[in-house]
């Protein structure tokens, strides 16, 4: 896998960053930056740490579908570490197979740091090789919309 890295300045503390990416107060603020992936995008159980987190949307065929996790650090309003180990197909989740051997393990991590009147929100997040392209073009343009969100709020 590789590790790719994203960032976005955001006039906002880091409290507010991190309740408003995550979805803390309001899980609509996570799905509205999380749509650039997919329209859909959402997420069901607990940003706490331990806690087993499935990423999921509604895909092609219309069925749920999806990643599931857990939170392996969750220091609040300071860093997110969130270790994939699945997937969820129709509801069904499957955590061993081909499906999965390329990616399982792989981690999503947030950090936010002050910087004056600003916060630098940074991703790490590991990829297979034919996902980079895909998360190059992609997460920045998350980040943007999550930038507006936070900002406007």
């Amino acid at each position: 896998m590789i590790r790719k890295k994203y960032q976005v300045s955001v006039a906002a503390s880091k409290e507010k960053c991190a309740d408003l990416m995550l979805g803390l107060t309001d899980k609509s603020t996570y799905e509205a930056w999380t749509a650039v992936f997919n329209p859909t995008s959402t997420y069901d159980g607990s940003w706490d740490l331990g806690s087993k987190i499935r990423f999921i949307g509604v895909d092609e065929n219309g069925k749920r579908a999806g990643m599931v996790a857990r939170i392996v650090v969750h220091e609040p309003a300071d860093f997110v570490s969130i270790q994939h180990y699945g997937l969820v197909e129709d509801e069904m989740e499957i955590t061993e197979g081909p499906q999965v051997e390329s990616w399982a393990g792989g981690y999503e991590n947030y950090q936010f740091e002050s910087d004056g009147q600003q916060t630098i929100i940074k991703v790490e997040v590991d990829v297979t090789a034919d996902h980079e392209e895909y998360f190059d073009k992609t997460y920045p343009n998350a980040l943007e919309k999550l930038k507006e969100i936070i900002e406007a709020n």
